[in-house]
């Protein structure tokens, strides 16, 4: 039996029906925090059970039977997002049946000094601690993270952002990194470690020129200071965490931390990853298909 953990997510959903490629419906759980939202998932025959991040006395039954446990990591960044994982953590350890606890963690979680890493790297010392034989996918950024910006980029002609316009990243789709961890999830004998990123990098440059090229519209990347950058993310509404956060991405863009590549991804998926011009494809399909006729 496979817990996943955050099932309602993208992520979590994308794993699950990778799953159903190769195990009965009977077999993988789905850890969720509203189960009445996984209503879907139950029709396929998947177990819906209670999983909260934030009620730690949900996951001894949430978990229970588990012979595997996917810890898709809490979306709820620097609120305590390592006590949440530690309370499944726990509860896998308890349960006496789990054989193997794997997390999605970040790319270079042993090197970047990213702050988005700090909650990753408190989790993976509480899964040495542990006693649980553990997997850690460190994942790289999505690349729906930058194709997703279409709509105001091509509304805006401009990309902007303090990173530096030849500074790289290598990222993937979220189906890809889905697709990984249910592979990890099937293999007998997994890495403890997996760096998982992109075959290409690219730059916030190049991604401005490719939206510019797939929409027929001028988008330009705009270079500003941190503090400009951090300046303009509050005017937009962002919140000060976030939009620390994010000047800080772009710092670690420019120390490469986002570009590290060793082939880990497509070696497990079996195949090569999708390039930056396929995400933007589908970002401008989604938008003709969203916008007004």
């Amino acid at each position: 039996m496979i817990v996943i953990t955050g099932a309602n997510g993208q992520l979590g959903r994308h794993v699950i029906h990778n799953l159903l490629a190769s195990l009965p419906a009977r077999d993988i759980v789905a850890a969720v925090r509203s189960p009445e939202k996984a209503a879907d998932l139950a029709e396929l025959g998947i177990q819906v059970r209670h999983g909260d991040y934030n009620r730690p006395e949900t996951w001894p039954a949430a978990l229970d039977g588990a012979s595997q446990v996917l810890l898709v990591s809490s979306s709820e960044v620097g609120v305590e997002r390592a006590k949440q994982h530690q309370s499944v953590i726990d509860a896998a350890g308890a349960a006496g049946t789990v054989r193997r606890l794997l997390y999605t963690g970040i790319l270079g979680n042993d090197t970047t000094s990213l702050r988005l890493a700090a909650d990753h790297q408190a989790t993976e010392l509480i899964l040495r601690e542990s006693g649980l034989d553990y997997t850690v996918l460190r994942n790289g950024f999505y690349t729906e993270m930058y194709s997703g910006q279409l709509a105001h980029a091509v509304g805006s002609g401009s990309i902007v952002g303090s990173a530096d316009p030849g500074s790289r990243l290598a990222t993937a789709t979220r189906a890809e990194f889905a697709e990984a961890a249910a592979a990890a999830l099937l293999t007998d004998s997994p890495q403890r470690y997996y760096e998982l990123s992109g075959d290409t990098a690219w730059s916030l440059a190049e991604l401005a020129e490719e939206f510019s090229r797939q929409t027929d519209t001028r988008v330009v990347y705009q270079q500003v200071s941190p503090e400009q950058h951090r300046a303009g993310l509050l005017q937009a509404g962002l919140p000060e965490l976030l939009a620390d956060i994010l000047v800080d991405v772009d710092a670690g863009i420019d120390r490469g931390d986002l570009a590290r590549q060793d082939g880990s991804l497509s070696k497990l998926i079996g195949h090569p990853t999708a390039p930056l011009a396929d995400a933007v494809a589908t970002a401008v399909a989604e938008l003709k298909a969203n916008s007004p006729s």
